[in-house]
């Protein structure tokens, strides 16, 4: 529905995991595209200038190089990506002369949370992250929560409360360079991140809340605008918004 919305931008076809038949029908009602279970197959008969891939890591993995080796561009919002998974489609992307472009959110309120959060952890030395997502969310932490805390580690380890007594392990949630970050995971949410700065006698909060999934659209949108003039690896929403 976003794509169809924008005069500049046209679906070439769709990907789905399940059968769903050969078509699918534009919700703008201006046609149908085609539908396939193989990706393959589906760049074969479309040949897409950009592939959009909502899947997972392995997912991914498995379908850059195909996408690459065919001259296409990529834009992807999986999570769960490791250092290696980034590296290699670095190395992927140089190697096509393509783009690719991951964000591990493309909600522009996510990515302003994540810049103020750098700004902010200048002048403290504790922080929490805390995530929430749906029950079936598969990661844990989420890419977000993961981008945050390396962001705000860029220049210095933060300190952290190191219990003498762990009546329950793993309470303290996880440890990445001194920011404890904790994962809740239940129905009824749907992606929430919430930065708890500490100093003597104050803390600053700082929170972004998904309410819907519209939210993720204009950043998706942009990006597939974006990756078109770029080669090789993008990492972060924020890179393209200049923040």
């Amino acid at each position: 529905a976003a794509v169809c919305r924008e005069s500049d931008l046209t679906l070439a076809g769709g990907v789905c995991l399940r059968p769903r038949g050969e078509k699918l029908t534009l919700p703008d009602g201006s046609g149908d595209i085609p539908l396939n279970t193989n990706l393959e197959q589906a760049l074969e008969v479309t040949s897409p200038q950009v592939v959009v891939d909502l899947t997972n890591s392995e997912t991914l993995m498995k379908s850059a190089s195909l996408i690459a080796s065919r001259g296409i561009h990529l834009v992807t919002g999986v999570s769960g990506l490791t250092e290696l998974d980034l590296k290699t489609l670095e190395q992927t992307a140089n190697k096509q002369g393509t783009g690719i472009i991951v964000c591990p959110n493309f909600a522009l309120g996510a990515v302003v949370l994540q810049h103020l959060a750098k700004e902010a952890s200048r002048f403290f030395d504790y922080v929490d992250i805390v995530e929430k997502h749906h029950e079936a969310k598969i990661d844990s932490p989420s890419g977000t929560s993961l981008a945050i805390a390396k962001a705000i580690t860029a220049k210095k380890t933060f300190q952290s409360n190191v219990s003498e007594k762990e009546n329950l392990p793993g309470t303290r949630g996880g440890d990445y360079k001194g920011v404890t970050i904790h994962a809740v995971r239940l129905p009824g949410t749907s992606a929430h991140h919430e930065i708890v700065f500490g100093a003597p006698g104050q803390t600053l909060t700082v929170r972004h809340d998904t309410l819907s999934r519209d939210c993720y659209m204009p950043g998706v949108i942009k990006a597939v605008r974006e990756v078109v003039n770029r080669q090789g690896l993008v990492v972060g929403l924020d890179k393209l918004l200049d923040l």
